[in-house]
């Protein structure tokens, strides 16, 4: 069995989890969240833990038990904790600004470029070159700071660009004569 499969999620105080044949729902402060489970896993709630079992012995159930496992753990921060990924502008005259749930950003292009965020999202600017992005869903918070890291991502040369805040940039050696 996966070793990540064998631990348990615990359910903290708050967080309601139902389990149905065709889908998990997880309800908390921070939303609702719902996920279609695998029929290579069978899922059990024993005393406020989920258990993930592979119904097989076969590899793929063994995988998906443990693929299940995080996916329904990261359902469960999501809505009792949330996830945020923070990005820096790196650039002179670089900035961005959040209006609702809008973000429009000047990076350098000769038109600015807006993100509208979509519903559970939300996006916060705390200083003109920083982005704030917070939601439950581990993966659309994930994705769309992709997305907006994509509009101009650092350049090895100078460093510019947009990039997330814990990441490091290598900056290259210009070339010589």
């Amino acid at each position: 069995m996966s070793r990540v499969a064998k631990m348990p999620v615990s359910i903290p105080q708050g967080v309601d989890v139902s389990i149905k044949e065709d889908q998990i729902s997880v309800k908390g402060a921070g939303g609702t969240l719902l996920l279609t489970p695998n029929v290579l896993v069978k899922v059990s709630n024993n005393d406020g833990k989920l258990a993930f079992e592979p119904v097989n012995d076969s590899r793929e159930a063994n995988a998906m038990s443990g693929t299940m496992r995080q996916l329904v753990n990261n359902m469960v921060v999501g809505v009792s904790k949330g996830f945020e990924k923070k990005l820096s502008l790196v650039g002179v005259g670089y900035k961005a600004a959040a209006s609702g749930s809008k973000l429009n950003l000047s990076v350098g292009y000769s038109h600015p470029v807006n993100f509208e965020m979509p519903a559970g999202i939300t996006v916060a600017t705390p200083t003109p070159t920083e982005v704030v992005i917070k939601g439950a869903d581990r993966q659309r918070v994930g994705q769309l700071a992709a997305e907006i890291r994509a509009v101009r991502p650092p350049e090895p040369y100078k460093g510019k660009g947009i990039r997330y805040s814990d990441e490091k940039v290598t900056i290259k050696e210009t070339k010589k004569k």
